[in-house]
């Protein structure tokens, strides 16, 4: 999502990212999800097969678990690419990861603007390790300026993995289908006792508030989730309890952990390197007709 008026997105060039908007073609989880049914019938490469993908998407399991196993105790922080610098969420956003920054944690988004670029901007405040991990988009997109560690992924499923297995809690602000796409997965995976003892923290009691009423007047009266499924979410509205609350339930794991190196320059994980190109050979200068001609060297013997 650009966040310009021209339609350019803000932060560093990220040709991984654009690589389907640029070529016109479908991204590589569209590829993935096609039924076989619209499959093109043709004979495609087998590089294009749904065999060879999976080595693909082992490796890039294996690129997100070698860039973020040292990252240190983080918190994933959500919410929407279109807030604007200056706006209350993202001024929010700002602040409550400064916050947790300063208590010791990393702080892990998805790299793009708005929420997720707040999010950055106060960790680099903090002075604690800023996490980007991006997805390719049928669009052109960026990283965000505040990022120092960026992954680039081309499966949602993976990039969600990491979003995850390497934070001690969700803050989820106000966003849209990505963001409630990103909490109902945290709250299956707490429900389903896939993840233990993770805080997911709403901000924003305006924002949410229609969304819990819906919970509690439709899901839990028609007994569709138990009562006791409320209490994994918590809502605020205060930066300073979001802080309070990842560290009451989650401050322990900061207990002798290292603090994460913070590159001087950002570093890209995943990221396409074209080819070296080979050097341009210059041109002979052309010689002054009236300049006395070089002589000849003489054949070898």
């Amino acid at each position: 999502m650009s966040d310009d008026p021209n339609g350019t997105p803000r932060g560093a060039e990220n040709p991984t990212l654009n690589r389907a908007a640029r070529m016109g073609s479908a991204t590589e989880d569209e590829q993935l999800l096609q039924s076989p049914a619209a499959a093109p019938k043709a004979p495609v490469d087998f590089t294009s097969s749904d065999p060879w993908r999976v080595f693909r998407i082992m490796g890039e399991f294996v690129e997100g678990f070698d860039a973020l196993a040292k990252i240190g105790p983080a918190v994933t922080i959500f919410g929407s690419a279109r807030v604007k610098p200056g706006a209350p969420e993202y001024e929010g956003a700002r602040e409550t990861a400064r916050l947790l920054g300063e208590a010791g944690f990393s702080v892990i988004t998805g790299g793009g603007p708005g929420i997720m670029e707040a999010a950055n901007r106060g960790a680099r405040e903090a002075g604690v390790l800023s996490v980007g991990c991006n997805i390719e988009l049928p669009f052109e997109q960026a990283v965000n300026p505040y990022v120092d560690l960026a992954i680039n992924f081309r499966y949602f499923f993976v990039r969600k993995t990491m979003f995850v297995k390497y934070a001690e809690a969700f803050v989820i602000f106000p966003g849209g289908f990505g963001t409630l796409d990103e909490l109902l997965e945290a709250l299956t995976l707490i429900q389903t006792g896939k993840v233990r003892d993770f805080p997911v923290i709403l901000v924003g009691r305006a924002y949410w508030g229609g969304f819990l009423d819906w919970i509690r007047g439709v899901l839990m009266e028609e007994g569709k989730i138990s009562r006791d499924d409320l209490d994994l979410m918590m809502v605020t509205d205060d930066p300073a309890e979001v802080a309070r609350i990842v560290l009451e339930r989650s401050g322990s794991v900061l207990e002798g952990a290292e603090r994460p190196h913070i590159p001087r320059s950002p570093q890209v994980h995943g990221s396409y390197r074209p080819p070296a190109k080979p050097p341009v050979e210059e041109a002979p200068a052309a010689m002054d007709p009236e300049s006395p001609a070089e002589p000849k060297k003489a054949d070898a013997q």
